[in-house]
């Protein structure tokens, strides 16, 4: 699911877009990490800036890339001793919501 907006920066700036998208690969492909490596690390990058669309993206991304909802909740569960217990728990909730969305299909 890409979300509306999005799509609208699509359309309303192609070009941005594809050079946006273009660093994005260039990014991932940089380095030694797998899909799945790279996914979980979006995903913890998301969560700990609180970053809610972002997070549920890097779930669903994160899930197209192999991780399963285990690992997905294990990513906010650790984040704990770094952002705290209380922002963990949002971040978690974020985490479920995704997993919870995949579970009703």
């Amino acid at each position: 699911m890409i979300p509306k907006p999005y799509k609208k920066m699509h359309s309303d700036y192609p070009d941005l877009m594809q050079s946006y998208e273009a660093f994005g690969k260039a990014a991932k492909e940089a380095g030694p990490l797998s899909a799945r490596e790279v996914a979980l690390v979006k995903l913890a990058i998301s969560l700990g800036a609180g970053l809610e669309g972002a997070a549920h993206s890097h779930c669903r991304k994160a899930l197209e890339a192999g991780c399963t909802p285990d690992d997905l909740r294990h990513v906010a569960v650790v984040s704990a001793p770094t952002i705290g217990f209380p922002t963990m728990m949002r971040a978690k909730s974020w985490v479920e919501d995704v997993i919870d969305k995949q579970d009703a299909s």
